[in-house]
């Protein structure tokens, strides 16, 4: 089985989008690009998420050809492949119709930096681009286009689209920009929030990049 470990990794981050209520039913899609070969690993369309395995994940070329896989690849798939060939340092794409951050999408507005937790992920406002017919590669035009320094996208009408370095960075900020969207409409209904000075935003981002969490041990 071609991209077996990869495949194998789908699965898990699949399990995630429910279990963080990023997606209902069968919508949503996590893909991953396979560094060394260009390949892409992509779930299947339609399959219900606790009916996935290695085997119903899809590979494709970057050409939207199916390489390996049963069952036809996701309808969101040419958007996906189009991030991948105009990102190389994106590896990972994740497309999630989360509640709080779709109701930004469905009248069309950015998240501004109001929270720390933002200003840490991402670094900058989570824009919202227009509006694309699912099918071809147009949705992926409008990510490329909107997404700038982010990792996250809303794309209007519609849902929000994630990328990272890997398809495990690409969940993680599916996940936190869902609970970034949550906190922002409940502050909104108690009044206006001020924004983080861009400034504070740097330094906050760069505190999360540089010295938050774990960091490997002095050589000795």
């Amino acid at each position: 089985m071609l991209l077996a470990a990869l495949r194998e990794q789908l699965v898990e981050l699949h399990d995630e989008l429910p279990r963080n209520n990023l997606v209902a039913w069968t919508g949503g899609n996590v893909s991953a690009r396979d560094p060394g070969t260009g390949l892409v690993a992509i779930k299947p369309s339609g399959v219900r998420y606790g009916e996935l395995t290695a085997e119903s994940m899809v590979v494709v070329d970057l050409d939207g050809n199916v390489v390996e896989g049963r069952q036809a690849p996701s309808s969101d798939t040419a958007s996906h492949l189009y991030v991948y060939r105009h990102r190389p340092d994106v590896n990972g794409v994740v497309h999630t119709h989360s509640r709080y951050a779709t109701a930004f999408a469905a009248v069309g507005r950015s998240i501004p930096v109001y929270l720390t937790a933002q200003a840490d992920e991402f670094g900058c406002p989570i824009p919202c681009a227009g509006f694309a017919l699912i099918g071809d590669d147009s949705i992926g035009r409008l990510i490329v286009d909107a997404i700038g320094p982010s990792t996250a996208v809303l794309l209007k009408n519609h849902g929000v689209f994630t990328i990272g370095a890997s398809a495990k960075a690409a969940v993680k900020s599916a996940v936190m920009v869902e609970d970034i969207a949550a906190t922002v409409f409940l502050a909104l209904q108690l009044g206006q929030p001020d924004e983080i000075p861009p400034d504070m935003v740097a330094r906050l981002h760069d505190r999360y990049l540089n010295v938050y969490g774990q960091r490997p041990a002095p050589a000795r």
